[in-house]
């Protein structure tokens, strides 16, 4: 098993970084972190730098960063820099963790990077109400036949954490995910605009039910979310930075080439999502890459802010209550 070291702290069953133990007890902002996207989701050297460029901004913005990944069987929230470098190398060695998998890796004393559904279930478990992601997955086209459906959706329905990320990749049937998100009883919010952004690009032409502006906006639903119970996660959607949106359209042509060529090659599963980024990747001679890279770090700065302003309203009406009780 993996060793305690004089820098973590046992909470339950997770091994918790003390940087994130300590700003947890404090009440202070902390923003949960997925692995999948340094294991699976880019090449060495590029998923290293961009784990720790994403760390950086989040802490540059008044929160601290919890990655989150089961080592040697022990699920750890927040990682070392050596913890993030053995991640990055070991690449698609590391088993592509969601929920279903959690036992499996844990009993087997296995690596695990965690997709977002086993990211939320650990940050739910350590008490971190924010996680920053790269896009989340959906309903797959042809998903009525195939009932080929991330289980991020129904996550997203039974745990309380709110996730920022640039909307659904547009690899995936966007209308029937946000159908499939409002049966979960999903709020589903977009930043600064009033359509779901599409990932690669700012616009899918789906509407959302709920347009959020600010920080302090995100902050307000979610802690009415959590405040209420309603148990059940809340989707920020940030579109991709409009200096990298351009390349949208070329994007857009690869992903439809890189459909056809996983349909013919019978790519299905969860073997499809890394098939369609690395072959995008190389029909787009790395545009692709470098959007997917700006996204993430646009979603850690509008994640940070939104965690800092979720803790300050929690210290407010905490301090409220509490002389009311007086």
């Amino acid at each position: 098993m993996a060793k305690i070291g004089r820098d973590d702290v046992v909470r339950g069953l997770l091994k918790v970084a003390r940087e994130v133990s300590d700003a947890l007890s404090c009440g202070d902002p902390v923003v949960a972190l997925e692995s999948t996207i340094i294991s699976h989701g880019m090449p060495y050297p590029q998923n290293l730098q961009t784990a720790k460029d994403v760390e950086a901004i989040i802490r540059e913005n008044g929160a601290v960063p919890a990655t989150i990944a089961i080592l040697d069987g022990v699920p750890c929230i927040g990682l070392t820099d050596e913890q993030l470098e053995r991640l990055a190398i070991l690449g698609t060695k590391a088993q592509k963790t969601a929920r279903r998998d959690i036992p499996h890796i844990i009993a087997n004393e296995g690596n695990g990077a965690t997709t977002v559904s086993a990211t939320m279930f650990f940050a739910s478990m350590a008490g971190i109400p924010l996680f920053v992601t790269g896009g989340i997955g959906g309903v797959h086209r042809y998903g009525e036949k195939t009932m080929d459906i991330s289980s991020d959706l129904t996550e997203l329905g039974r745990t309380p954490v709110a996730v920022i990320s640039a909307g659904v990749k547009s690899i995936l049937d966007i209308p029937r995910t946000l159908e499939y998100l409002e049966t979960q009883g999903v709020p589903v919010a977009a930043y600064q605009t009033h359509e779901l952004p599409a990932f690669f690009t700012e616009s899918s032409g789906c509407k959302v039910p709920c347009r959020l502006d600010t920080p302090e906006q995100c902050a307000k639903v979610i802690y009415s979310s959590l405040s209420y119970g309603l148990g059940n996660g809340i989707l920020i959607a940030v579109p991709i930075p409009k200096e990298h949106a351009a390349s949208g359209n070329l994007i857009e042509s690869a992903i439809q080439r890189a459909l056809k060529e996983a349909s013919d090659k019978n790519i299905v599963g969860n073997a499809a999502t890394p098939f369609l980024l690395a072959r995008v990747n190389e029909l787009t001679g790395g545009a692709s890459l470098t959007a997917n890279i700006a996204l993430v770090k646009n979603n850690a700065l509008i994640g940070a802010k939104v965690a800092a302003a979720l803790a300050n309203l929690r210290r407010k009406n905490h301090h409220g209550h509490a002389r009311s009780a007086l």
